[in-house]
């Protein structure tokens, strides 16, 4: 990775913006998740230290869903190890994460918005859930369609209904006579 050096202006309070959404209990749970999935610890570091090479995500993707990711890299350079967070995400994409839910290579192999990478394993962790996987859960399950059917009757009778914002609620209340400001001189 390249110095990118300091940042000012915009860059600066973007970057802040990004810094302040982090939470580092939401990474703790992220971290005890995924250690008691793959049955591994995080190495000795931080946690997008942990992360950064796509190994541990690969680990997780595959437990996840056997053989989903037969081949990846495990040593090698940063390019080699970046193709790891490719996999990971191509195979999330698969198992029900929309594009909004992932996060981009640089987010966290250069750490630039490490709590992307945490709402992306929290979307995993939902959709885990949806899969029927029966290990650690991971934030809250995710909400099903709950298809309303109605007769015939029922909908005749909900255009009659007297709606609520209509006849009777103000008693004819309006805004005829109110002036705001200075009126108008001719």
């Amino acid at each position: 990775m390249a110095h990118i050096g300091p940042s000012y202006g915009s860059l600066a309070a973007n970057q802040a913006k990004i810094a302040a959404k982090r939470d580092p209990e939401l990474d703790q749970q992220v971290q005890e998740w995924i250690e008691a999935i793959i049955g591994e610890k995080f190495p000795s570091g931080s946690y997008e230290d942990a992360l950064k090479d796509g190994i541990i995500l690969c680990k997780l993707m595959n437990k996840l869903q056997p053989n989903s990711i037969p081949k990846y890299a495990t040593s090698g350079g940063s390019f080699k190890l970046r193709e790891n967070i490719s996999l990971f995400q191509n195979v999330a994409r698969g198992y029900g994460l929309e594009d909004a839910e992932l996060f981009q290579s640089v987010d966290l192999f250069e750490k630039r918005n490490i709590p992307q990478v945490t709402q992306c394993l929290f979307a995993l962790g939902r959709h885990a859930q949806k899969h029927n996987f029966h290990g650690p859960i991971l934030g809250p399950k995710m909400a099903e369609s709950n298809k309303r059917e109605f007769t015939e009757e029922q909908l005749i009778a909900a255009k009659n209904a007297l709606p609520l914002l209509n006849e009777g609620m103000n008693k004819g209340a309006n805004q005829s006579g109110q002036n705001f400001g200075l009126s108008r001189h001719i």
